[in-house]
Order: structure tokens, then sequence, then C-alpha cells
């Protein structure tokens, strides 16, 4: 886009100018009148792109645009759901600031909305009663919005324990790194890692993880093989881990990487005990490919 400088007028200075006093910087009444880009605004726009980080100046440029548009954001402003490119914003920001300090963890307020908010807005969904579809629409902003005395004005709560969610710089800096190929031997097990490929290419456009029907590619680091049943007795032993008895699942990945022999190096992902025919939703499945995901992320991170 061309620059919006002082001495310009007409719409396009009035646009900026209605940002700026919507988020609290002053704009001299007689520039507003006539739409004109004169000192007032140039002190208002040098002090948000002070506030935003960007390059010292007066002028409003791609990135100062960009930057006043997320800032201009309201928390019901639009319908917020896991995209590419991931919808960001002041809205976003909100929502996640209000999710963490609910309880719903899901990272640092970053004003992006990726696969942990999504998982984390599909848990307070169906904590108050929603359809847990991880779309926000003006039910979930009603139910939000009536906990504002509880969330708002309140620090993050974004430490989440042993199997703490990675975030989207780690979890994309290692979906990007590493080449991961993950697939499932039954129905449920195919769900979730047809999931896991989902998430990790709404992370990041340069992942490294590929999906894999019944023959695993051999050009990449770590295969994971995902089944909802125990081994059969009489099958060779394999590197696995039972997420129903695992506490720390990244832990647990970690070490059966660094503890195989061979190249790429497998491991078993079991899901007894967490998934069962005709009791298992959608939910259950989405949220079982974010902790996998997250755990696998972690365990490659280092």
């Amino acid at each position: 886009m061309d620059p919006i400088t002082r001495g310009m007028s007409g719409p396009a200075v009035e646009d900026v100018q209605t940002r700026l006093v919507g988020l609290g910087f002053e704009v001299a009444e007689d520039e507003i009148a006539a739409q004109s880009f004169g000192p007032s605004t140039a002190d208002a726009v040098r002090a948000f792109r002070g506030d935003q980080g960007l390059a010292d100046g007066d002028e409003v440029d791609a990135p100062a645009w960009s930057a006043l548009v997320d800032a201009s954001y309201r928390l019901g402003d639009r319908t917020l759901y896991l995209r590419l490119p991931n919808f960001h914003g002041a809205d976003v920001r909100a929502l996640q600031q209000a999710l963490n300090t609910l309880g719903f963890a899901c990272g640092e307020d970053d004003g992006c909305f990726g696969p942990h908010t999504e998982a984390a807005l599909q848990q307070f969904q169906e904590n108050v009663g929603l359809f847990a579809d991880g779309m926000a629409f003006q039910d979930t902003f009603s139910y939000i919005n009536r906990l504002k005395h509880i969330w708002d004005g309140k620090p993050s709560v974004v430490e989440l324990g042993p199997d703490a969610r990675t975030g989207f710089a780690r979890a994309a800096t290692v979906l990007e790194q590493v080449r991961v190929a993950v697939g499932g031997e039954d129905a449920i097990a195919r769900n979730i890692a047809s999931r896991m490929w989902n998430i990790a290419s709404a992370t990041t456009n340069n992942s490294g993880m590929v999906l894999y029907d019944s023959v695993a590619p051999q050009d990449v680091d770590v295969i994971f093989h995902i089944a909802s049943n125990p081994l059969p007795d009489d099958a060779e032993p394999r590197a696995t881990i039972v997420l129903s008895e695992t506490g720390n699942l990244s832990q647990r990945i970690r070490t059966a990487v660094a503890a195989s022999k061979r190249t790429p190096a497998r491991l078993r992902l079991e899901l007894t005990g967490a998934s069962s025919y005709g009791q298992f939703t959608s939910n259950d499945a989405q949220t079982l490919a974010v902790r996998l995901l997250d755990g696998v992320c972690d365990a490659l991170s280092e």
C-alpha cells in the first residue's frame, strides 16, 4: 500500500483517525472534521508506532496499517476459528487472556488464533455446555462476557504443568526442522493421525509432518504409528507408549526416540484406555490429537 502521510486528506485519513481515537490516542477535532492528516494526527501515529514497537515515524505504512487494524478489533467483532493464515488481532488476544485466566490454558497471549487456542476454546465450550466446535460465535462471546468480572484485568495463567503445550513459535520451529511421519492402523487412530497432521499444517506452512496410510515413508526422522488396541501377544515387541499410563508424554517420547536403534526411529502410540468405539467423540479425537502433537513437538525440540 502507499503510505498515508502528513498533508493528505480524505476517507483513508478519516479511517486512520477513527481507529486511533478508538484506541485512546488524541486527534484534534478540526483535523477529524476536515479528514486532514495534520500535526495531531502525526503525533498520534508516532505514539501508536512506538507502542507497537515499529520504527519511529509519523506515516502509516503497511506495517503500521496492519498493526492498526489488528489493534482495532474488539472481542465479538468477528467469528474466530482455526484457519490459514491464522486470525490475529486484539480480539484474539482478549479471547486468549480470558481463556487463560478462566483456567483453559492456551499458552502466551500472542494474539494469534492457532491450534492451542482452538483446543482451549473447545474445552471452555464443553465446560459451559456449548457445542465444542472450537469456533467463537456470539454464543461463545456471550459466555465470555458473562464471566468478564472474573478474567478482565487479571494476569493470564499460562503454566500448564509437565505436559504443557509447546506454543506456536516453538511448535512451528520443531515442525519446520524435524521430518515426522504419522499414521494409524484403525479408524480412530487414523482420525487422530489426520487431525495431528491438520493441526501441524495450520501451525506452519512449512510443516515437515506427513500423513501416511499403510506404508510409512523412510525419508523422515521419526515415524509415529497410532493404534487403538494393544499388540497381539505373539507380535514382535515394538517401542510403545500407552497413552493412558503416561504422565509425562514428551519425556517418554524423547526417551524412546533417543533409545531407538533404527533410522528413522519408530514409535507406537497406543490409545488403549483412552478411546473406545461408540463413546469416542470428535472432541475427544481433537483433544487427543492436540495432546499428542504437543508431546511430539516438546520431545523433538531438544
